[in-house]
């Protein structure tokens, strides 16, 4: 009986664990690929469709770097938006049986580029790389992503 308790409760341990690293809801910290800095702080949401969105919560003062305060050139419907509280990231699908997300798109508001995106959640769940790319995911870049909370 006892073993079947512990057993029972090692299960639901392991499986609640897997589960939680599987969901990228969250508070992330947006590293810069090319500099290694911290660049802005991004709250991910599961929606109702159950694709993940993330907006732009703080961001990170940068030495040398007057950060803007809307989206530049951006196409609509980011057109002039502030930049502060944009959804940066929209339509994330996980792919089941792995940690990965597809089918999502990023915008850089910097450049005013929209991105298809995909993301790889590590298996500890505290980091994230986020590939965006045109076309095909070789032609691209990786950030990596920390997780917060």
């Amino acid at each position: 009986m006892k073993k079947n308790i512990l057993l029972a409760t090692f299960v639901g341990l392991f499986f609640s664990g897997n589960v939680l690293a599987q969901d990228l809801s969250g508070t992330w910290q947006q590293i810069d690929d090319k500099t290694g800095s911290p660049k802005a702080i991004i709250e991910i949401r599961k929606e109702a469709n159950n694709t993940f969105t993330g907006k732009i919560t703080k961001v990170t003062p940068r030495p040398g770097y007057t950060p803007r305060e809307t989206c530049n050139n951006c196409p609509a419907p980011y057109t002039n938006q502030p930049i502060l509280g944009m959804d940066v990231l929209k339509g994330l699908k996980y792919v089941e049986g792995t940690h990965n997300y597809e089918k999502g798109r990023v915008i850089d508001p910097l450049a005013g580029k929209i991105y298809d995106a995909k993301v790889k959640l590590s298996a500890s769940g505290k980091r994230l790389t986020l590939r965006g790319y045109v076309g095909i995911s070789a032609l691209g870049r990786s950030q990596t992503w920390l997780r917060l909370d």
